[in-house]
């Protein structure tokens, strides 16, 4: 049934046992019911209707020895035995009375009732009749007594032994009554009891049919047999066969199958898995110890390259600061000649004075030959900074011997303006023209010393810009060596890691081998492959 089957186990139990015992309750109560009913019954018959036999056997049995104590006083054969007898009137009278007063209880029927109403009415008649026997026995009338005895009183016993009679037997007719009603109470009382305990009998194997196959079909089996499959599972014994009945899709047995085989399943794709592991931690760790191999050898590389970005940074420092220092040359040779243009025009206008004033020759041309010494030397320094400069200062050197050589030819000049003045005052207009040559060479000259300064304040600055950046590629270099090394202890904790996965991969297949599956299906890892699974590299150092 499927509110059966939908019901824990324990909750069937209970309300199997509980049903069983408000059947056997019903039981009971239904059994107390009539045992009560046959009781009243019975206690009718005992407190009222043998009561009232009794009483009134008793009563008659009183009126009766009270009858023969009144025959023995009127036969008596003296006044003395006669007395004697009369003594022993007053207990029997006393008897009758306790034997009434107990049938007075009893009396409740109609019938009864009214017999007894009967005997109350004549009872004190019989008892004044008594009276006169016992008065005239004692006297010595014996015959008299008799005589009052058996035509007095004797038709008042009679109707009063009558009535009681008459009560007797209605007590009798009821207790039988009674009794045979107490008898049917007890007959219905057995046929109850009869039937519940078939309904109850019936009712208890009904329900514990019903909680069996319920059980059955929730277990799907015997308790034993899920109990030994269970402990078979729990060993590792996964070829164990569960029997499994027609239909049966959601018993215990059902479900220890369906475990069963997700058991096997899961065991057999960890023994692939596992086997897939420890291949690939092996070419992790060969692939790790490679490249421990080629970081350590990155590693030295970059050593180097940062020992020779030193070098190199060293290098570019001193040429910047060679290139700062023909910076500084170039500058002071761009004012000398500078000066040296302005003071060739002030020969250019002296060379126009001197045409006007030939007397002044003499001093103009001597200061003509101090500037060209003094351009001689400026160009002799020039050309000695150049030589220090190397490769970079070799146009300035070209400038400074150009200008030396214009120096020596302006000196030369003055020399020849100086031997010839005395000759010829006409050629100082040639002369004149030589010097404004002369000037506009020397604005070249300062032109191109201004344009050298300013090539070699750009080399300069481009010589310090070179030597920060070689400075941080140095810096970047020293990091990625930094980071190179890190990188090879990584490399050698990866390595070890793939060892441990390895080692770890040859536990888990050692744990699953617990399980018996078919081999076939999935093979085993080579106890080679489970004790060495990966190749033996040195660690990174």
């Amino acid at each position: 049934m499927t509110f059966l089957r939908n019901m824990r186990v324990g909750t069937q139990l209970a309300a199997g046992f509980a049903l069983i015992g408000l059947l056997l309750l019903g039981l009971g109560v239904g059994s107390l019911v009539e045992v009560r009913g046959e009781n009243a019954h019975v206690s009718q018959l005992r407190d009222n209707w043998l009561g009232g036999m009794r009483a009134s056997l008793e009563l008659r049995d009183a009126l009766s020895n009270l009858r023969l104590s009144e025959y023995r006083l009127a036969a008596a054969s003296s006044v003395a035995d006669a007395q004697a007898v009369d003594s022993r009137m007053p207990p029997r009278i006393a008897a009758y009375d306790r034997a009434n007063a107990d049938l007075q209880r009893f009396v409740s029927e109609p019938e009864e009732t009214s017999a007894y109403g009967e005997v109350q009415a004549l009872m004190p008649r019989y008892m004044e009749l008594d009276q006169q026997v016992r008065s005239l026995a004692t006297q010595g009338h014996m015959d008299q007594a008799m005589t009052v005895l058996k035509g007095g009183s004797g038709p008042i016993r009679d109707a009063i032994d009558k009535d009681i009679q008459t009560i007797a037997k209605f007590n009798e007719k009821g207790a039988a009554r009674e009794g045979a009603a107490a008898e049917s109470a007890y007959r219905g009382t057995i046929r109850l009891v009869i039937v519940l305990i078939v309904v109850a009998a019936a009712c208890a194997g009904l329900l514990a049919t019903l909680i069996s196959r319920s059980l059955i079909r929730q277990l799907g089996g015997e308790p034993r047999e899920a109990a030994e499959i269970a402990n078979a599972v729990a060993s590792g014994n996964l070829r164990v066969a569960v029997p499994l009945r027609p239909g049966d899709d959601s018993s215990l047995m059902h479900s220890l199958s369906a475990m069963e085989a997700q058991l096997i399943g899961m065991v057999r794709h960890i023994q692939r898995s596992s086997e897939t592991i420890s291949v690939t931690a092996g070419e992790i760790a060969q692939g790790n110890a490679d490249l421990s191999q080629r970081t350590e050898q990155q590693a030295a590389s970059l050593e180097e390259t940062a020992s020779t970005m030193e070098q190199i940074t060293s290098t570019v420092s001193r040429n910047a600061d060679n290139a700062k220092l023909a910076s500084g040359l170039a500058g002071s040779g761009s004012e000398v000649a500078q000066r040296g243009g302005r003071e060739i025009g002030q020969v250019v206008s002296s060379m126009h004075r001197i045409s006007g004033n030939s007397t002044r020759v003499t001093e103009i041309i001597g200061v003509i030959e101090g500037i060209a010494f003094q351009t001689n030397i400026l160009a002799l320094n020039a050309a000695v900074e150049a030589a220090r400069a190397g490769e970079q200062g070799k146009g300035f050197a070209v400038v400074a011997g150009e200008v030396r050589a214009l120096a020596q030819r302006s000196a030369d000049a003055a020399k020849e303006i100086k031997e010839l003045i005395t000759e010829s005052v006409s050629q100082i207009e040639a002369a004149s023209g030589l010097v404004e040559d002369a000037g506009r060479t020397m604005t070249e000259i300062v032109t191109s010393a201004g344009r050298t300064t300013n090539i070699m304040k750009e080399i300069a600055s481009a010589a310090e810009e070179q030597s920060t950046a070689i400075a941080q590629v140095n810096i970047a270099v020293t990091q990625m060596d930094q980071v190179t090394q890190q990188n090879a202890a990584l490399v050698e904790q990866a390595s070890a890691a793939a060892f441990s996965l390895a080692e770890q991969a040859a536990q888990l297949r050692e744990a699953v081998a617990v399980f018996s599956v078919d081999a076939r299906e999935s093979p085993l890892i080579s106890h080679e492959r489970l004790t060495h699974p990966f190749p033996q590299t040195s660690p990174v150092a």
